[in-house]
């Protein structure tokens, strides 16, 4: 048994031994069972016998009628209403009701505004806003006093309720420029200098209101008279009322304008004759019916403008029609995003005094004023968006003018016997001539973010005249551009970027000064293009006080807006404003 038990023993450390073999590979190996399926179906077990129902008793139906005893249940459950999740809302900074703006800069220039408004009740208010802007002059070569100023005041009265709004306005203005555009002849001494009396002072008093009703087809209506002088005893007079109506006739909405547009006025004299005082007057009564149609993505507006001219030049008296087309179309190729628009139209436009003046402050006070007949404007376009925060809008248009108005130089006459301060080549005279005007116009909006807005816009124009050699001082090329920006909530900037291009006028220039007499020839004159940068940047110091840093034609440009009228180089004024309620 002993010797059974170490065979064994032996032989199992053998075989493990065997097995454990160092690096040795026991292989693998597959082995395969095949045997074929082969189901079987067991009987299932069934019930042999199906038992024995016993047959049930159908009872009849019997019909239930229901009555309801309805009576008043007083109930205190209240439901809960739904409320909407709240949103972050942007702090708003307090708006106030008045404010105090004083500026001071180089040129010795003074500038003060003084607003306020108040709230007398629920729908009546009142305001005022007085404006004094004022510069010693300076400019460099020029030897005129070429100081000036403007004092404004306006103030307004008026009322807003549920269906009806109205306001009184009462305008008071006096300006005062230099005609410093002294040409530079060689004859123009110190003596003849001392003797120029270069000053002119404009006054200017309008009283006028304006009413709108809602849910009525009287819409609006507003009017005003205006009384403008100036130092040399010219007096014009300004008076037009503009009612409109809307109404509905068959579903389509028509809009009936109507305009009473009368200017009258009285010079002492001619350029160049004396005790030759005129008159003039001109009333233009126009009356323009329209239909608009609005269907889907198309909307046409279809009428027509007619007015009847009543016109006395010296005693000279002229009656006319004149009838302007009024169709406007616009149709939406993609939603609001791309706007194709149409349109022709034409006015009588009524010149005055006070209008040129604005335009151009070196006229002299012998002009010829007279309307002028915008036979019609045609210009197709197309607007729209380039992105969410950029938009555009193209032009083109073709405008044809009877009577335009153009400004051109003054003529000195060494024979005249006029020795006002006008009267020496600086000054400017009103001509007029059928005009034809190409223009090309292209404009550029955009919203980087809400605190940094772009804008730019260009014009070009081709210019045919009639007897004029030139559309006086009408530039071919205008571009104007600004940017906004709003650095945090404590600082903001921004600058503006105009562009002029070449314009044409013709002066008297002097042909040979080693000659007496001197000879004067008309020589057509171009003016060179130039550009001026303005900007500003402000500091909120608290809700109330603000300061500003205003800085204009920075590039330091002597360029001349009219001829012989050179502009003020690199200006800068800086000042505070402060805001504030009753």
């Amino acid at each position: 048994m002993k010797k059974l038990i170490i065979n064994i023993i032996v032989l199992s450390a053998f075989q493990v031994g065997f097995s454990q073999k160092k690096d040795e590979n026991i292989g693998s190996e597959v082995v395969n069972i095949v045997k074929p399926y082969t189901p079987t179906i067991s009987d299932a077990f069934k019930i042999k016998q199906s038992p024995a129902v016993e047959q049930e008793i159908v009872e009849p139906k019997i019909p239930i009628k229901f009555q309801i005893f309805s009576f008043p249940v007083a109930s205190t459950f209240i439901p809960s209403k739904g409320k909407a999740a709240d949103v972050d809302k942007e702090t708003q900074e307090k708006g106030f009701s008045n404010y105090v703006s004083l500026g001071a800069g180089n040129y010795g220039t003074a500038n003060a505004e003084v607003f306020l408004t108040h709230q007398l009740s629920k729908t009546d208010y009142v305001g005022g806003l007085l404006q004094h802007l004022s510069s010693q002059g300076g400019i460099g070569g020029v030897i005129l006093d070429n100081n000036f100023y403007t004092n404004a005041l306006d103030a307004t009265y008026g009322s807003k309720a549920r269906k009806i709004s109205w306001n009184a306005d009462l305008g008071i203005k006096n300006q005062g420029i230099n005609w410093y555009g002294l040409p530079n002849y060689s004859f123009f001494d110190t003596s003849v200098v001392n003797k120029i009396d270069e000053k002119q002072v404009y006054n200017t008093l309008a009283i006028g209101g304006k009413m709108t009703l809602k849910d009525s087809f009287f819409k609006q209506a507003s009017l005003q008279f205006k009384r403008f002088s100036d130092a040399y005893g010219s007096a014009e007079n300004r008076f037009f009322v503009k009612p409109n109506f809307d109404f509905k006739v068959a579903d389509q909405k028509v809009k009936t304008d109507f305009v009473l547009d009368y200017v009258g006025g009285s010079f002492d004299r001619r350029l160049m004759q004396m005790n030759s005082a005129y008159n003039y007057s001109s009333l233009n009564l126009g009356f323009s019916p329209s239909i608009l149609y609005q269907q889907d993505d198309l909307s046409v507006e279809i009428g027509a403008k007619v007015f009847y001219a009543k016109s006395i030049i010296d005693q000279e008296n002229n009656n006319k029609i004149y009838f302007y087309p009024k169709v406007k179309a616009s149709y939406k190729l993609v939603g609001d995003i791309l706007l194709a628009y149409a349109g022709v139209e034409g006015n009588l436009q009524q010149n005055s005094y006070a209008d040129f003046v604005d335009e151009n402050p070196f006229v002299s006070p012998t002009l010829f004023i007279a309307p002028t007949n915008n036979k019609y404007d045609l210009y197709v376009g197309l607007k729209g968006k380039l992105a969410n925060a950029v938009a555009f809008n193209v032009k083109t248009s073709y405008l044809n003018q009877d009577n335009k108005a153009l400004f051109a130089a003054n003529y000195f006459d060494l024979l005249s016997t006029n020795t006002n301060g006008y009267a020496f080549g600086n000054s400017f005279n009103v001509v007029y001539d059928d005009l034809k005007t190409l223009s090309v116009f292209g404009e550029l909006k955009a919203d980087f973010t809400k605190n940094i807005t772009f804008g730019i816009n260009g014009t070009f124009n081709t210019f045919t005249t009639t007897t004029q050699n030139e559309a006086w001082n009408l530039p071919k090329l205008q571009v104007a551009s600004f940017i906004d920006v709003e650095i945090n909530e404590k600082w903001y900037a921004g600058a503006k970027l105009f562009f002029i291009g070449e314009r044409q006028d013709m002066i008297s220039v002097q042909n040979d000064a080693a000659v007496f007499p001197f000879i004067l020839d008309k020589s057509v004159v171009t003016l060179d293009s130039y550009f001026d940068l303005n900007a500003h940047v402000g500091y909120k110091f608290s809700k109330r006080l603000n300061f500003f840093l205003k800085g204009n034609n920075l590039a330091n440009q002597q360029y001349n807006r009219w001829a012989n009228f050179p502009v003020q180089g690199l200006q800068i004024l800086g000042g505070a404003s402060y805001k504030f309620d009753f």
